[in-house]
């Protein structure tokens, strides 16, 4: 079974075992990271080059304060992560916002603990660790 088969089986698993639109947008946002070419160096990456990178330092710090709505459209407008996120978790691109200003910094403090992103053979059990705490 290959890291994409895990990822979704996982997010899977988290949009079926909780109704919540916190779960479902976790789950969606694993699989849009496993699907996007830069995987989370690009939630970084939008962070950092829109002036956000304090932010990020923050939350790999551990520092898990949660963003605006529109911090996230900042930091993740124009990478497609959002739109896609959205999608998978089979919500609005607004709701998908939302919950990821509650959610960012997790992943962040999960997968790049350091302001680093992880190696991709890592990926699939930081996922797992992170999908864990929303059902």
């Amino acid at each position: 079974m290959g890291l994409l088969d895990s990822l979704e089986g996982m997010a899977a698993s988290a949009m079926t075992n909780s109704g919540s639109d916190q779960a479902k947008v976790a789950g969606g946002l694993m699989q849009a990271l496993q699907e996007h070419p830069e995987g989370v160096q690009a939630i970084l990456n939008g962070f950092q080059n829109n002036g956000m990178a304090g932010h990020v330092e923050q939350w790999a710090s551990g520092a898990l304060q949660t963003a605006t709505p529109e911090q996230v459209q900042t930091g993740l407008g124009g990478t497609g992560l959002i739109e896609a996120t959205a999608e998978k978790a089979g919500v609005s691109p607004q709701m998908a916002q939302t919950i990821l200003a509650t959610v960012m910094p997790m992943v962040i403090s999960h997968f790049a603990p350091n302001g680093q992103a992880p190696e991709q053979s890592q990926f699939s059990g930081l996922a797992g660790q992170l999908l864990q705490k929303f059902l």
